[in-house]
């Protein structure tokens, strides 16, 4: 079983669920019950003589207790999210004709905060496989869906009264192949996005499966699609969406009509998502064009730097209004984190640490532990090798709290995510094969204790690579790459993992400065 239970105790013989058993379950567990019918194709009427699903208040929310006697089996949970995991356990222990076997399992997570992040801006995801996604993601108890939906190169969500973000914001005229030093354009339009009534089914799909989905709409970086669409909300820049990986220079202006464009998408957005926590990302925001500015004497601000701070305040608070936090990656803390602001730490694994010591509550996904777009070994047949070696056994041994934290500070991290960024995945078939069977690792990490054992591992891995053959994922074999994995045509840029730390060091210098900072408070 992957994730690994907590407690397994196993006396001998097993049950035959077969096609006459009936399914009987407590007041609330009508919807849990309907999806694992669908997920092992067989009808359990109503009724007592073979399954029981039930609240048991004594277990954790998000836990379970699965006991099969002779006489049947009764799937109990603190929740009803607890009876769900439970089910994905008894889909596990069924497939391939399976019986699951005499004894009991006790099992509870680890974290509150199992998730991963799907980038739908580099590349645009249609809904039915988005849908997909969060069913193989909810299969292997994660329970966050981070949904990365604008970026750069793509604006993927309608927002009423500024059309143009769709019209013009969703779509390139093409698509930089391959890492960006080699500068290869496929000369092809790309582009899509979501209307409200998309998200809200995706929104509705993934809360059956006890999945929160989180938006991102990155601000005041990360806006060239937005600019483009309203040169306006810009500093004098007008052009298209970019097309090439990589940071734009491209930002926001503070003028009343660009924080008016933020509030209006703002407030979209937490009219589709009742997630209590809203992304606005804040990551990679150049300072160049407010180098001048009129903006900051008007403001009254210093100097560029001054910027960003200033102006995530605003939508915090915008956001605090209506009841929400804000959820953004970690240059925040230095550029004006509120107090209530959760974040995704993502630059190595110092910045985990750094928020945990000021405070803020943390998920963990740093990117030489949790990024999927990473190459997964140096096999010449790696399709677009990119960013630092992240195998397997990597993602295995990934824990989400560094062993130098205090009890106390530890406590504030949530839990941790994997990252899906999409520049070289063209098609859901190469997310699967970038995502599994790492996430099956990651899923483990956040789910299980921190004991590892990856040849343990290994061995519940072969027979659940046979469930992922049948849910029709397009995973990575254990061997290696097969010769329809390349992409030729895509070339990579490999980094070694000693060349990204030094990269990291010079990237997290005003964490470090912080660090200091917070330990002589």
């Amino acid at each position: 079983m992957i994730p690994r239970p907590t407690s397994e105790q196993f006396t001998g013989g097993s049950f035959a669920l077969g096609p006459g058993a009936r399914l009987a379950f407590d007041e609330g567990l009508g919807a849990v019950a309907d999806r694992l019918r669908d997920a092992i194709s067989l009808p359990l009427p109503p009724g007592d003589g073979g399954l029981r699903l039930a609240i048991d208040r004594s277990q954790p929310p998000e836990g379970y207790a699965l006991s099969t006697a002779p006489h049947g089996v009764v799937l109990a949970g603190g929740s009803p999210a607890g009876v769900f995991y439970g089910a994905q356990t008894l889909r596990q222990l069924l497939f391939d004709g399976g019986e699951p076997p005499l004894g009991r399992i006790v099992d509870a997570p680890r974290f509150r905060w199992r998730g991963v992040m799907l980038d739908v801006a580099r590349h645009f995801m249609p809904v039915p496989d988005v849908l997909r996604f969060i069913d193989l993601a909810a299969f292997h108890k994660l329970n966050v869906l981070h949904l990365h939906l604008t970026d750069d190169q793509g604006w993927r969500i309608e927002v009423p009264g500024w059309e143009r973000l769709t019209e013009v914001g969703a779509w390139r005229s093409s698509t930089m192949l391959g890492a960006r030093v080699h500068a290869r354009y496929d000369g092809q339009p790309h582009g899509g996005y979501y209307t409200a009534d998309d998200l809200r089914r995706i929104v509705a799909y993934a809360a059956e499966r006890f999945v929160t989905v989180v938006p991102e709409v990155d601000m005041p970086g990360h806006l060239q699609a937005a600019v483009a669409a309203y040169p306006e909300l810009g500093n004098g820049w007008s052009g298209p969406v970019r097309q090439s990986w990589g940071i734009s220079t491209h930002v926001l202006n503070m003028s009343d009509r660009a924080l008016s464009f933020c509030r209006d998408v703002l407030a979209h957005v937490c009219s589709i998502f009742p997630s209590e926590l809203i992304g606005i990302g804040g990551d990679e925001c150049p300072v160049d064009e407010w180098v001048g500015s009129p903006d900051l004497a008007r403001l009254g601000l210093a100097g560029p730097s001054d910027v960003q701070p200033w102006f995530t305040a605003r939508m915090a608070s915008f956001l605090a209004s209506l009841g929400r936090r804000v959820y953004g990656w970690d240059e925040l803390l230095t550029r004006g984190a509120p107090p209530s602001a959760v974040i995704a730490a993502w630059r190595g694994p110092l910045p985990t640490t750094v928020a945990a010591r000021a405070g803020y509550d943390v998920v963990a996904c740093p990117d030489i532990s949790c990024y999927l777009d990473y190459r997964q070994s140096d096999d010449p047949g790696e399709p677009t090798p990119v960013g630092t070696l992240l195998t397997l056994a990597d993602v295995y041994a990934f824990d989400p709290i560094p062993p130098d934290l205090t009890a106390t500070e530890a406590a504030h991290i949530q839990g941790a995510q994997a990252n899906v960024w999409t520049e070289h995945m063209e098609s859901p078939r190469r997310v699967d094969y970038m995502t599994y069977p790492r996430l099956c690792a990651f899923a483990e990490a956040v789910w299980s204790g921190p004991e590892r054992d990856y040849p343990a591992f290994l061995e519940r891995l072969e027979p659940h690579l046979r469930h992922l053959d049948t849910l029709g994922v397009n995973y990575r074999p254990l061997s290696g790459p097969r010769p329809g994995d390349a992409r030729p045509g895509a070339p990579g840029n490999p980094r070694t993992l000693p060349d990204r730390l030094a990269e990291l060091d010079e990237m997290t210098a005003d964490l470090r400065l912080h660090q200091i900072r917070v330990r002589q408070i």
